[in-house]
């Protein structure tokens, strides 16, 4: 029950403030970068496979269907279209597999 509570309030309690309060402009700068570095951090883990003991993998499949993605972010900067070229690039290469 606790840890549902702590939850719920580390979710709410930053939206709560941020009403109001404002943020310096350098904050908010900083801020917008978080959900790049998110993406980017997804993106890498599905890149590399890791076995103890040896150096890390590359996943062809991923690299090649990140290639259109990665392609599309660059040009439309639009979340949903670049998910969507991401799950049909990434299903072609399984099917061609």
């Amino acid at each position: 029950m606790a840890c549902g509570i702590v939850t719920l309030l580390s979710r709410i309690l930053p939206f709560v403030l941020l009403k109001k309060f404002n943020l310096p402009a350098k904050v908010v700068e900083f801020l917008s970068f978080v959900p790049i570095t998110i993406m980017a951090a997804l993106w890498f883990e599905n890149l590399f496979h890791q076995n103890l003991g040896h150096l890390p993998q590359i996943d062809y499949p991923n690299l090649v269907a990140s290639i259109p993605t990665v392609l599309t972010a660059i040009i439309t900067k639009k979340l949903l279209l670049i998910v969507i070229v991401g799950m049909i690039s990434l299903a072609l290469v399984r099917l061609a597999m």
